[in-house]
This record gives C-alpha cells, sequence and structure tokens, in this order.
C-alpha cells in the first residue's frame, strides 16, 4: 500500500509556546517512526506567531537526534530566502551527521510578506531565478571538481535528494525538466492538482545523474483528522478551518482550540472557501478513514502521500496518526498486490 509521511509545522497552540512545540514535533516524529511512517517533514515559515519551524534546518537537526530510522527533511526550504552554497552546506552538515536520512524539498514561494522578506534581507525578485539556483544547489552537492573555486563543506560528493515542491504548474514543469521527485501542496491548494502531476508525469525527463530517478515520482500533500467517532473528528478539525479563515482575513495567529458551533462564526462564502482549498483532506472515524485514504490514492496515482495534521490537542495528534496507519495497513492487508511504484528517492 502507498507509503505514508507527516508534514508538520512545528504549530504553536494557543496558551503554548514554541518550547512546547517543538517538543511535539519530536514526540510525533518518534510516534510516526514507530509506526512506520516514511519521512518526517519541517516547513519554513517567517514571522508566523503560530510556527515554530522558522529556522528549518535547525529543528530538522533535533528532531533527527532525537530519531533513529525516519527520514527528516524540509518541506520546504524557501529557496529565494537563502543563497545556494549556504543551504548546500546547512544541508550537507545534516546529511553528514544523519547518513541516509536527510531529503531537501525546495519551494519558489518566498513564504512570508514584503515587510518580512525585507527584514530577511532578500530582493522580492529572487523568486525569479528559481530554476537556476536549484541547479547551483543541485552541483554543490556533486564531487568537486579539479579547480573548482567554491564547494560546500560538508555538502560535495554528498547524496541529499532534491525535491521540488509547488502548488502550481511551475513547479511540476522544473521537476520533469530536471528528473527531480515532485511534491504538490493539495492539502492546501487542490485546484491544480491533477493538471500539474500530469504534466509532470508527461514531460518527466531522467537527468542522468548517479542515483537519480528513472521514472516521475509524485507525493501528495493531504490532511488528515482521524478520530474514534466521526463527530469527534468533525470536531478536532475545526482547528485547521479557523487557521484556514485567520490567514485569509490577515489575522494569522496560534492554533485555536477546536470551536464546537463553527459553522455559526462564518458567512457562506468563507465556507466556500474552505471547501474548495481543503478539499484534499480525510476527516472521519476509521471506516470513513480507510475508505477515503483508498479513493484518494487510487484516484490520484500518487507515489506517497504526506499527511498535515493541524490538530490542537497533542495526545489527539499522536492518536490521529495512529489510526490512519492502521487504515493505510488494513487497506494492505485486503488489497492484491499492484504493480510497484516508482522508485522512491533514497
Amino acid at each position: 500500500m502507498i507509503p505514508l509521511s507527516i508534514l508538520d509545522l512545528a504549530s504553536i497552540a494557543e496558551g503554548s509556546d514554541a518550547s512546547r512545540a517543538l517538543a511535539n514535533s519530536l514526540d510525533l516524529a518518534r510516534h510516526a517512526e514507530r509506526l512506520g511512517y516514511r519521512r518526517f517533514w519541517l516547513a519554513e515559515h517567517h514571522n508566523m506567531t503560530g510556527i515554530a519551524s522558522a529556522a528549518t534546518s535547525v529543528v530538522i537537526a533535533h528532531v533527527a537526534a532525537g530519531t533513529s530510522t525516519i527520514r527528516v527533511g524540509t518541506g520546504g526550504v524557501m529557496l529565494p530566502n537563502h543563497a545556494p552554497l549556504l543551504i548546500a552546506e546547512q544541508f550537507g552538515t545534516l546529511a553528514a551527521l544523519h547518513p541516509g536520512r536527510i531529503d531537501l524539498g525546495l519551494g519558489r514561494a518566498p513564504g512570508s510578506d514584503m515587510a518580512t522578506a525585507r527584514a530577511l534581507r532578500r530582493d522580492p525578485r529572487a523568486a525569479d531565478s528559481f530554476p537556476q539556483d536549484v541547479v547551483e544547489l543541485m552541483h554543490y552537492f556533486e564531487p568537486a571538481e579539479e579547480g573548482q573555486l567554491v564547494r560546500a563543506v560538508p555538502g560535495s560528493g554528498l547524496h541529499v535528494p532534491i525535491w521540488i515542491l509547488g502548488s502550481s504548474l511551475f513547479g511540476a514543469q522544473l521537476a520533469a525538466a530536471l528528473g527531480l521527485p515532485y511534491a504538490f501542496a493539495s492539502h492546501f491548494a487542490p485546484r491544480m492538482m491533477f493538471e500539474a502531476i500530469t504534466l509532470y508525469r508527461e514531460r518527466f525527463t531522467p537527468s542522468g545523474r548517479p542515483d537519480a530517478l528513472e521514472k516521475p515520482y509524485v507525493m501528495l500533500g493531504v490532511n488528515v483528522v482521524a478520530a474514534d467517532t466521526a463527530d469527534e473528528a468533525r470536531y478536532l478539525f475545526t482547528s485547521l478551518q479557523q487557521m484556514f479563515v485567520n490567514i485569509r482575513r490577515g489575522q494569522p495567529g496560534p492554533m485555536p482550540a477546536p470551536l464546537a458551533d463553527f459553522d455559526a462564526h462564518i458567512p457562506p462564502w468563507e465556507r466556500m472557501q474552505i471547501e474548495e482549498n481543503l478539499a484534499a483532506s480525510i476527516v472521519g472515524g476509521p471506516d470513513e478513514v480507510r475508505t477515503v485514504l483508498a479513493q484518494f490514492a487510487e484516484r490520484t496515482g500518487a507515489d506517497e502521500l504526506i499527511v498535515s495534521s493541524p490538530i490542537y490537542d497533542h495526545a489527539a495528534r499522536l492518536h490521529s496518526f495512529t489510526l490512519l496507519m492502521q487504515a493505510r495497513d488494513s487497506l494492505a492487508a485486503v488489497t492484491p498486490p499492484a504493480a510497484p511504484p516508482s522508485d522512491p528517492p533514497s
């Protein structure tokens, strides 16, 4: 059955703080490792009072040091915020510390507003050079050439799998042209999902580099909130719905507690926005989660799913990931073996 991974934002819940959020992230990663999740990725966001993973490579080091087998990476580093050499050095260092366990997902969006971009000392036009910056970054991981003036140390000659992330056709085209794995942000922007993954698969060209993909590899983002009952799951899901509305209103903040009468607090047009943007969500009890998971995997043909589960209560979040893996494993037990997917990035 389809591999499952986790996307974490180290969310800061209302009434809590960044220290607790980071401790919860490590606890979740250890829980995921025991359950058999493949990857644990963290995302770069700046000037967000509800997210503790801004220093993404530092948090990755924290999580990787506290686990032993699960792959740890970024979903993603917003490359326009950084010089490619610095990212090569950071992730080369992570790969030297944790061989064979580090992934590097790259995004083109700056992940911040203009004021924050200025505070980061980044040129707003930096996103225009994203393709060239990706190629430069890839070069730093290749074995150093004789006479090469600038090297990433650590980094040069290390195998750090690079992914292209996206929510539009741009990332799909770039990933296909460079022969890289592609992760689509369908968990918050599903509208172009099918068009993007079709384009990627049709235009994919193997790069010919050592350890490169021979076939396209697609990972899709999906929100999952699983609980013992469907009513409880829908109640827990209102934290994510509130976060979405708050961001749209220009009022981002800590993760809010669930709200029993959430529908009464929003107008119809915001309800429509929620339904559209969070369409790639699986919310329910064990039976419903199992059914919708199977349908989503079959409908998309994804090689892997990466799951986001912003749940206010940490224990409920751990339980949700347990129920999800149980649902996945129960499907594997009754589903006849299929043709193997594309070889996953190591």
